[in-house]
C-alpha cells in the first residue's frame, strides 16, 4: 500500500485494511453457528398408519402430536426403510436402503453384527458441523460396544440396545434361556440399560418397562435443557408401542381402547415434553421436528397391536400395512402450518434433507437417499422421489412403487388374514401366503386389493425396468441376483 505520512501511518492502514478483509472474507464464507437449526427425530416402534388422532384414530386422543401436524405438515405416502425394526433403523441412520449396508431383520441379542463403522449417520454428519449429538431410547444396530451410538457419530446414549421383548443375554454375551410357553406379562426379561457405553441397570420386570417412556421423556428433556445453546440433534427411539406393552399409573386407565391406547397416549404426552421443552428454551422457531415409525402394527398381538388404518397386512411385510408409516414435521417459518404432502417418500431421505438444511456433506459412498426439502417448504410441483423399492428378509425385493403405481412381485410372506389375533399380551398365529405378481393402482386402491395389471400393461413395463435396475444395483435373492453396490455390514471383533 503506498503511504505518504510516514511509517507509522502507513503500518495502521495496513493493519486496518487487513482487519476489514479477514472480517469480510469471514463474514461471507463461514456459516454462523448460531444459525442452524435444532434436528429432532421421534421414532417409535410398531405403530400402525391409523394410530394417531390426525390419522383417523379412535378411543384415544394424541392431542399434542394432532397439533404438531396442525402447525407443520402430514405426510400420507411417507415409508420406513424396511418393515422390520433394525433394517428399519439403519435405514433412517444412514440413508440408505438396509440391504446396501448389510442390515437385515432384527438383530437378536446373540447376534454378531451390526451397523459397519464407515457407514456415516445423520449424527456423524452433523457433528462434523459442531451439532451436540444425543440419543435416548431403542438403539437396535448391535448390542456390543464397537457398534452402540457413541462409535456411530453420538456424543451421549441412554437406553436399550435391542427391543424390549428380546430375551436377554448376560452383558458378556452368554445367551439366557426363556420359557416361550408363557405371555408376555409372566415373561419378566431383564434387559440392560445402557448409558454411554456401559449397563447402568437392567429392566427386570414389566413394572421396569411401564416407566421406560417416562423415563425416556425425562433425558430427552434434560438433553436439551443442557443443550439449548445449540445447535444440537436429538435422536429419540421409544421401545413403545411394541409388546411387551409398558405404561406408568398416569397414563394406565386413560383410553377407552385399552392399555395400546394408554401407551399411544403417554407417547403423545412425551411429544408434549419435548415440545414444552423447546418452547420454554426459546428454541421452537429454529428447530425442525419429525415424528414417525420404524414399522407397522404387529397384528397377530390384537389388543396390544395398533392399527394400518385400513391398508393390508401389517408389520413384516412389503405390503402397505407394513411399510406405510404416520409422519408429521414441523419447524415453523419453513414448513406451511396444516399442509398435508401426498408425495412419495421415506425414512433415507432425512439424511439428505437433513444435510441439505444444514450444509452438511452427504457420504462419499453412495447413498438412496432424496432431499425432500421442497417437499417440506410446500412446493406442491416439486416431486424429488421418483419411486421407492419395498426389500424384505436379507435382500428379497417384493414390490416396487412409482406414481400412485405400486406393483408387487411374486414372493411368499406372513400373513395375519384369516386367522384370529391374540389378546392380553399373548400372539395368534399368523400365516405363509404367496403373491403372485400385481399392479395396484394406491390412490383408488390403498388396501391393494383390485390387481389391475392387464389394463395397464404398459404400466407393468414401465415398473419392471426399475425392477431390473434394483436388482442389478442391490441384488434380489428371490432371483438369485447379487447386487454391484452393496456393502458388507459391521461384525464382532473377535
Amino acid at each position: 500500500m503506498y503511504c505518504n505520512s510516514g511509517k507509522f501511518r502507513c503500518l495502521i492502514n495496513n493493519f486496518i485494511a487487513l482487519f476489514i478483509f479477514i472480517t469480510l472474507f469471514s463474514s461471507c464464507s463461514i456459516k454462523p453457528v448460531e444459525n442452524l437449526p435444532n434436528i429432532v427425530i421421534i421414532f417409535t416402534d410398531d405403530q400402525g398408519y391409523g394410530d394417531l388422532g390426525t390419522y383417523g384414530a379412535v378411543h384415544f386422543t394424541t392431542p399434542h402430536l394432532d397439533k404438531m401436524a396442525s402447525e407443520g405438515m402430514r405426510f400420507t405416502s411417507f415409508y420406513s426403510a424396511q418393515a422390520v425394526c433394525s433394517a428399519s433403523r439403519a435405514g433412517l441412520l444412514t440413508g440408505c436402503y438396509p440391504n446396501r449396508i448389510g442390515i437385515s431383520g432384527a438383530l437378536m441379542p446373540w447376534s454378531k453384527n451390526g451397523l459397519h463403522e464407515n457407514e456415516k449417520t445423520i449424527a456423524e454428519i452433523l457433528k462434523e458441523q459442531g451439532y451436540a449429538t444425543g440419543m435416548v431410547g431403542k438403539w437396535h444396530l448391535g448390542w456390543q460396544k464397537q457398534f452402540l451410538p457413541l462409535q456411530h457419530g453420538f456424543d451421549e446414549y441412554f437406553g436399550l440396545p435391542y427391543s424390549n421383548d428380546m430375551w436377554p443375554v448376560d452383558y458378556d454375551g452368554s445367551p439366557v434361556t426363556k420359557d416361550s410357553s408363557k405371555p408376555w406379562k409372566s415373561r419378566y426379561p431383564a434387559l440392560p440399560l445402557i448409558e454411554g457405553n456401559e449397563k447402568v441397570r437392567e429392566i427386570n420386570t414389566l413394572e421396569d418397562q411401564a416407566q421406560l417412556t417416562t423415563l425416556y421423556a425425562d433425558h430427552a428433556v434434560d438433553f436439551i435443557n443442557r443443550h439449548k445453546d445449540g445447535p444440537f440433534f436429538l435422536y429419540f427411539a421409544h421401545s413403545m408401542p411394541h409388546v411387551p406393552l409398558g405404561v406408568s399409573e398416569k397414563f394406565s386407565g386413560k383410553s377407552e381402547q385399552g392399555m395400546y391406547g394408554d401407551v399411544i397416549m403417554e407417547i403423545d404426552w412425551s411429544v408434549g415434553q419435548v415440545m414444552k421443552a423447546l418452547e420454554e428454551n426459546g428454541l421452537e422457531d429454529n428447530t425442525l421436528i419429525i415424528f414417525t415409525s420404524d414399522n407397522g402394527p404387529w397384528l397377530n398381538y390384537g389388543n396390544h397391536a395398533g392399527s394400518t388404518g385400513g391398508l393390508r397386512e401389517g408389520k413384516g411385510t412389503s405390503w402397505e400395512g407394513g411399510q406405510r408409516e404416520p409422519c408429521i414435521m414441523k419447524w415453523p417459518g419453513v414448513i406451511p402450518a396444516g399442509k398435508v404432502c401426498s408425495k412419495l417418500s421415506s425414512t433415507i431421505d432425512i439424511l439428505p434433507t437433513v444435510a441439505a438444511i444444514t450444509g452438511a456433506a452427504v457420504p462419499d459412498h453412495k447413498i438412496d437417499g432424496v432431499n425432500i426439502l421442497p417437499l417440506l417448504k410446500g412446493d406442491e410441483k416439486t416431486n424429488p422421489r421418483d419411486h421407492f423399492f419395498y426389500y424384505y428378509r436379507k435382500n428379497s425385493l417384493e414390490a416396487v412403487r412409482k406414481g400412485n403405481w405400486k406393483l408387487v412381485l411374486p414372493h411368499i410372506h406372513r400373513s395375519y388374514e384369516g386367522v384370529l389375533p391374540g389378546k392380553d399380551g399373548w400372539p395368534g398365529p399368523t400365516k405363509q401366503d404367496t403373491a403372485k405378481l400385481a399392479l395396484f393402482n394406491l390412490r383408488r386402491d390403498p388396501g391393494e386389493r383390485y390387481d389391475v395389471q392387464e389394463m395397464y400393461s404398459d404400466v407393468v413395463e414401465e415398473l419392471m425396468k426399475l425392477v431390473e435396475s434394483a436388482r442389478n444395483d442391490l441384488g434380489d435373492d428371490l432371483t438369485n441376483r447379487t447386487g454391484k453396490n452393496v456393502r458388507e455390514g459391521g461384525k464382532v471383533e473377535e
